[in-house]
């Protein structure tokens, strides 16, 4: 057993997962016989962490009768009482928060601050949804007919699917799930292939505190399994809504499959997100951003900073202090002491960013870094340098999105034209502006501003609290997660007329007499 899989296998003996990990999650739900099997690979070295049995889409169905069945029971339950089971969730995961971070950055490679950060978000959306147990208000309506109430009732949705990315492997999971389970829903939830330990970690303690508090014994699900898999989800018409979070491409076939069945969809999609550096900008503060949007995480979260949009003026002061910046970049074992930058999750992203920088090359841009990092480093991982890429912001491939740390440095003049360079793509996702003329904060933050979900002033574009609703527009898909009032896509809404009258007035006027 290699140091990563023995360091892993502590931690799950830590946290109470069985040895074998699918007796848990998946081996009790699997009736085929058949599973295939996956390899849960660490990114810091390229080792094996642990070798699972992944469900298939003939799981499918007995999971969501089972989390069918429980909701009837968990529906019943008063929001304040689902709100003390996510309150001992909380506890648990403030209890283990260094056990799960390590967790995270073994399997998903981000640095030890990432992933402490990562469980914070965990601890926070419980918090937040534990208040929100006893705040799920509706509204009394004025009824224009004499003798009646008119209001509305929000009441829980019915078994929520949950389809999570490798990068944020327990945050994204949680801000669905801690919402709907004091919504009264339940959740059946398939992670990303490529992080399964971190998703049976966090299944083993919410199945831990529900069967404390006898709570249904489906309350939540994991099936980890393939792109099948997802698609069965969101095919499934026992799943009234299918929360998403991947790549447009993805997003795109799920919405499809949704659709057609009427069901409802939260996609949190691609990101392609860009920032505007003013001349009145404080250097020191911005650099500091942008560094950290455009490398956190490797460069692989849906809000790293892709386009950075410098006015012209101050453009080559900007490019000199970005460039001594990466240069001195601590690249390396996410889990060593002052490292900023781990690795890239797989070969495949590696060759993603590979070829999108050829084409750069190819094209005439200007690449600075790039190159993988090998010497002292595993050979079986992929860390590279960060690279910024010098672009007129005309070139094709700018408008995609390539999952790596790969910063465009554009020029511009006028903020009008910034604002548009910030809304030419596709995605819509987050976007900011550095400035100390409060005119182009608010004109950036305006409804002719940035088109994008989230607009920021004097910060990055990665780094959300969980009080805001999270989301964006346009090929990002739409949706809200997390804060603010984003808990009303797990609910349902019904409007109550009711009359205490002896009368039977109709609305509008109508006069209906039968005599």
């Amino acid at each position: 057993m290699s140091s990563s899989a023995g360091a892993v296998r502590a931690i799950l003996d830590r946290l109470g997962v069985a040895p074998e990990p699918c007796a848990v999650a998946i081996g009790a739900l699997s009736k085929t016989g058949t599973a295939p099997r996956a390899r849960s690979r660490s990114p810091i070295d390229g080792t094996t962490l642990a070798e699972l049995a992944l469900a298939s889409p003939a799981d499918v169905a007995a999971v969501v009768d089972a989390a069918a069945e429980s909701f009837r029971r968990w529906r019943a339950e008063p929001a304040p009482q689902r709100g003390e089971l996510v309150r001992r969730i909380g506890l648990e995961f403030r209890a283990h928060k260094e056990d799960l971070a390590a967790l995270v950055s073994y399997e998903a490679g981000k640095i030890r601050e990432e992933g402490r950060g990562e469980v914070q978000e965990i601890i926070d959306i419980c918090d937040f949804a534990v208040g929100l147990s006893r705040q799920l208000y509706g509204l009394t309506i004025a009824s224009e007919r004499r003798d009646h109430r008119l209001a509305e009732q929000w009441h829980p949705l019915g078994p929520i699917g949950v389809i999570t990315a490798f990068n944020f492997p327990m945050a994204v999971w949680a801000w669905n799930t801690m919402l709907a389970l004091v919504c009264g829903d339940t959740v059946v939830w398939k992670p990303s292939e490529k992080t399964p330990l971190c998703a049976i970690a966090c299944q083993t303690i919410v199945a831990r505190v529900a069967q404390e508090l006898a709570a249904p014994p489906a309350l939540t699900s994991l099936v980890a399994g393939g792109a099948d898999v997802g698609q069965t989800l969101a095919s499934h018409t026992g799943l009234p809504l299918l929360s998403a979070t991947g790549s447009v491409r993805m997003g795109r076939a799920v919405a499809q499959t949704v659709a057609a069945r009427l069901g409802r969809t939260l996609l949190e999609l691609g990101g392609n997100n860009g920032a505007i550096v003013a001349p009145t900008a404080g250097l020191e503060l911005s650099m500091r951003a942008i560094v950290f949007s455009a490398v956190g995480t490797c460069g692989q979260r849906c809000t790293s900073l892709r386009r950075l949009i410098v006015q012209r003026s101050i453009a080559n002061t900007v490019l000199d202090k970005l460039r001594t910046a990466y240069a001195r970049l601590p690249i390396g074992n996410p889990l060593d002491a002052g490292v900023l930058v781990g690795p890239l999750v797989d070969a495949r992203a590696f060759y993603a960013m590979q070829h999108a920088l050829e084409i750069l090359r190819a094209s005439g841009a200007v690449v600075h870094g790039g190159e993988r990092i090998v010497g002292a480093l595993p050979p079986d991982a992929y860390y590279v340098r960060p690279a910024i890429v010098e672009v007129s912001g005309n070139e094709p491939i700018v408008a995609e999105e390539t999952f790596a740390p790969i910063l465009y440095f554009m020029r511009y003049d006028e903020l009008e034209q910034a604002i548009d360079m910030n809304n030419s793509v596709a995605q819509g996702l987050s976007s900011a502006i550095f400035t100390s003329d409060v005119r182009e904060a608010e004109r950036f933050c305006s409804a002719s501003g940035s088109d994008c979900g989230i607009a920021n002033v004097n910060m990055g574009t990665s780094g959300a609290e969980i009080g805001g609703a999270f989301g964006g527009e346009k090929d990002t898909g739409g949706g809200r997660e997390s804060g603010s009032d984003a808990w009303k896509a797990y609910m349902r809404r019904a409007t109550n007329t009711i009359n205490y009258s002896r009368e039977l007035p109709l609305a509008q006027g109508i006069r209906f007499d039968l005599d």
